[in-house]
């Protein structure tokens, strides 16, 4: 997505290839995408939270936490217009000051209703704000370390997010502090952008051509594990703050209780990526859907209403262990089982497809929790985990794994755009030439012709389900 603004002279430098060097100038990209994150997360939590002291019933804030998904899925399609309109620097400003503006209605405006919209409107604009960094990030990067760099990002904000959790002790949620803290985070986050040297991308981006029926053909599993991982992760992040509050947790505790969810899936992400190059990735998943799904089911019979925190503590952390990295694992699989001309569209549907499960989640899980109380999350996501197996099992019987695998990258917490898809099919075209250079070399050196081999077939003849 490429800028229409003028850029600085200090834009124009070319990528350089050694990655001490390229974090330099991306330093500062990280740093205010890290801000954006913290103030995201503790804005969810807050919310969630605060709504509940304000006496919101669960549905009510379900549908806050759907809101912003609705938003980032909208900001996801519309965003990258946007870009490519006014410019990635002009973007990014406009994007921040309404984002950084709309904790001040929320404080303003408390209504069940009116909370939804807000959100909405920050889920537009943040994915608006992450499609700028993302393509920065790999119009700063030359290829040889682009896909470190963009991993280094997704990891960024799951620290982030860590560190917006615990964000929330730093003032009691019924006061107004909290919610001029998250403003104060977001408009600072403009400073380091802004001001970055990072290189922006010099020509725009098309769109990727959405194919969801082409998409499930080509992988069935990834298609439905990717809604229902949405709906288990939205569900998480938006009420799983009010579950801590119900289970007699006071505001530091939660912060706690949503940090270790988090810290869990940080801490499995890359052992999960580099377990899932070496195994099926499907067995991988199912695994630890089936895993989450027997925990939640042992939570919810066993552990007592109101448990000892740090029982507490570890079970989410078990449970964001098992959960969190499961996107990446599916974005990957997929990957796998289509060509790299299409990694793009494929990544768009898939993200699609998770923003609605996402929006679904918290909704769903509102009215789960309104019927059965706090377990009533614990049922939803336990129901959504068993299906990813179930689905997965059953897919392995059909359709054995593929022999070769593209390489594991681990994705934001809220994907929103295709950029580091492009980073996998930039390095397996890469590949392909490479080992295309390599036959031609053996070919000279022997004097003969390789065996004629068959034609690929149409992308549409392609027989790479899974």
């Amino acid at each position: 997505m490429a800028s229409t603004s003028s850029s600085s002279p200090a834009m124009a430098t070319a990528p350089v290839a050694s990655l001490s060097a390229t974090l330099a100038p991306v330093i500062a990209l990280l740093f205010g995408y890290a801000m954006l994150q913290m103030g995201n997360t503790l804005q969810s939590s807050l919310l969630t939270v605060r709504g509940g002291l304000e006496g919101f019933t669960a549905t009510q804030i379900g549908l806050v936490g759907s809101g912003f998904y609705i938003g980032l899925m909208l900001g996801s399609l519309r965003g990258g217009q946007l870009v490519r309109v006014v410019g990635h620097t002009r973007a990014f400003a406009a994007l921040a000051a309404i984002a950084s503006s709309v904790p001040l209605l929320h404080l303003m405006l408390i209504h069940p209703w009116l909370w939804p919209v807000g959100r909405a409107l920050t889920g537009f604009c943040f994915a608006g704000l992450f499609i700028v960094v993302e393509s920065w990030l790999n119009g700063a990067s030359a290829s040889a370390v682009r896909g470190r760099i963009l991993s280094i990002y997704g990891m960024t904000g799951m620290i982030a997010g860590v560190c917006g959790q615990m964000l929330l002790t730093a003032a009691p949620p019924r006061g107004f502090v909290l919610f001029c803290l998250i403003s104060m985070i977001i408009s600072f986050a403009l400073v380091p952008v802004v001001l970055s040297r990072a290189q922006a991308p010099a020509q725009a981006e098309g769109a990727a051509e959405l194919n969801l029926r082409r998409l499930y053909e080509q992988s069935p599993f990834g298609v439905v594990a990717a809604f229902l991982i949405g709906v288990s992760t939205g569900a998480y992040y938006s009420l799983g703050p009010l579950f801590a509050q119900r289970i007699g947790l006071d505001a530091g505790s939660v912060a706690i209780f949503m940090a270790c969810g988090s810290l869990g899936g940080f801490a499995a992400t890359w052992p999960a990526g580099w377990l899932s190059d070496r195994i099926d990735r499907r067995l991988l998943v199912v695994s630890l859907a089936g895993a989450a799904a027997m925990a939640l089911l042992a939570m919810i019979l066993l552990v007592p209403d109101h448990p000892p925190r740090w029982l507490s503590y570890s079970l989410v952390a078990a449970f964001g262990a098992m959960v969190i990295p499961a996107y990446s694992l599916v974005l990957a699989h997929v990957n796998d089982h289509v060509s790299p001309s299409e990694f793009a569209a494929a990544s768009g549907g898939l993200l699609i497809l998770w923003g609605a499960g996402s929006a679904l989640g918290p909704f769903a899980g509102g009215l789960a929790m309104g019927r059965l109380g706090p377990s009533g999350l614990g049922w939803l996501i336990l129901s959504a985990q068993a299906l990813i197996a179930g689905w997965g099992l059953y897919r392995m019987r059909q359709r054995s794994a593929p022999e070769a695998k593209e390489d594991f990258l681990v994705m934001p917490v809220q994907p929103v755009s295709t950029e580091l898809v492009a980073v996998a099919q930039e390095a397996a075209v890469e590949r392909e030439e490479i080992a295309q250079a390599e036959e031609a070399g053996t070919v000279a050196e022997d004097g003969e012709a390789p065996p004629d081999r068959p034609a690929a077939a149409p992308a549409g003849e392609t027989d790479r389900q899974a």
